[in-house]
């Protein structure tokens, strides 16, 4: 099968670029760009409209198994479409967690059945408790991209290490939380003035940056692969500049809800708005936009987290923290761009490139050989978010009745459309 999208605006992430011209898949991967249409191609005219690598993205929570109530493989994998996103990297903290190689095969047996990538981290330590570290090398064997126990720090210094340095030996990724640990407990707020108005239980700032220092220590000092999978206050970017000048293979990520929001959007004590780690003063967010921009932060991502009604409808310290992401994270990425804070191939390679690159995936560019993974897309296409609309079974958004900018018209897995009509 050949398609030919022509009259398309390319985004380019390798080469930060965004040009007029043409490209062409057979089989399920990319043939070339840039080229005439071969004979028997089906053409797709694009109408001027942005095509783009399918997004990537890397931390998405689904409730299988355990909470299939609240998100299904399913259900994920139509909002990822919807959403333009056509790689999902699951988070393990599932129930229960993906920490064996049983568990880790059932969740690959289901994730085939959806229409977009879905690739599987493991849990670094067994039921995520800290305790005793999973048998990494089986995972691995079993298709496990990376190993963490998402927002669970693992308390013990000395078994960290010891996960570190088995890492090292199998050329494995481990996936730190940057958090103190016991600083962050019950903690549903930063602190600072809006806190205390509030009356929330806050956390300071440098939690996060003592989590991360400790983390970065023991990099140093065993040699593993690290990703920080949540960086989100300014205090941070030094060590993460250090490390990396010091030769340290680390990288860093945040979430897409940090970025565009900040702790003031809390107001009225609004539980879609209560996260993990939650949400930082106004310098902060601007701090984070300029860190993905000179590539001190490498990784965009929704951190998809779906909880139901009765989770949320709760006093804010109480409820239970995250929001779906997959089927807004383009939109919500979009108000970057149209700020000016970021571009759309910045953007791109933060969301697509990296996250595909760091995970050893070959998803993520506009280049011959590489996958038919597609979006489709008009930035400027202005709309109002309800979110009985989004297709995740769980609607916990905070982008609920927000304007918003970007619309999904196509979406492209190996070359097989999986969301919307014609072009």
């Amino acid at each position: 099968m050949i398609l030919h999208f022509q009259n398309a605006r390319l985004i380019d992430p390798e080469a930060l670029t965004v040009e007029e011209g043409t490209l062409t898949l057979r089989d399920g991967r990319i043939e070339a760009v840039g080229a005439e249409a071969p004979a028997g191609a089906e053409l797709i005219d694009c109408g001027g409209r942005h095509l783009a690598p399918g997004l990537v993205d890397w931390g998405v929570k689904i409730g299988e198994p355990g909470e299939r109530h609240k998100e299904s493989f399913r259900s994920a994998g139509l909002a990822a479409a919807a959403g333009g996103v056509t790689t999902v990297i699951a988070r393990p903290d599932t129930q229960p967690p993906i920490d064996a190689p049983e568990s880790l095969e059932f969740a690959t047996r289901r994730a085939a059945e959806t229409p977009v990538n879905i690739h599987h981290m493991a849990a670094l330590t067994k039921g995520r408790d800290g305790r005793e570290m999973v048998e990494m090398s089986f995972l691995q064997d079993g298709g496990a991209l990376a190993f963490t126990d998402g927002v669970r720090v693992v308390a013990d210094t000395r078994l960290m290490s010891r996960c570190m340095i088995y890492a090292r030996g199998l050329g494995a990724l481990i996936v730190g939380h940057p958090q103190e640990p016991g600083l962050s407990k019950g903690t549903a707020a930063t602190s600072g003035k809006f806190a205390s108005l509030y009356g929330l239980p806050a956390v300071s700032p440098m939690a996060e940056v003592m989590g991360l220092d400790r983390d970065l220590a023991l990099v140093a000092m065993t040699r593993a692969r690290y990703h920080a999978d949540q960086i989100t206050v300014a205090a941070s970017l030094p060590a993460l500049r250090r490390a990396r000048a010091e030769g340290l293979d680390v990288s860093a990520g945040t979430s897409i809800h940090h970025l565009t929001l900040n702790e003031f959007d809390v107001g009225g004590y609004r539980t879609f708005f209560r996260f993990t780690p939650p949400l930082r003063a106004e310098d902060d967010r601007l701090a984070m936009i300029e860190a993905v921009a000179d590539g001190t932060i490498d990784v965009i991502a929704s951190f998809h987290t779906p909880q139901d009604e009765e989770s949320k409808r709760l006093p804010f310290a109480e409820a239970a923290p995250g929001a779906v992401g997959l089927q807004t994270l383009l939109p919500a990425a979009m108000r970057l761009y149209h700020s000016g804070g970021l571009s759309l191939p910045q953007l791109w390679r933060a969301m697509a490139l990296n996250p595909a690159r760091r995970l050893g995936l070959g998803a993520g560019r506009l280049a011959p050989g590489a996958p038919g993974d597609l979006v489709l897309f008009d930035p400027d296409a202005p709309f109002v978010l309800d979110r009985f609309t989004l297709l995740s079974k769980s609607k916990n958004t905070p982008f609920d009745g927000a304007r918003m900018q970007g619309r999904v018209h196509g979406t492209w897995v190996d070359g097989r459309q999986v969301f919307g009509g014609a072009a």
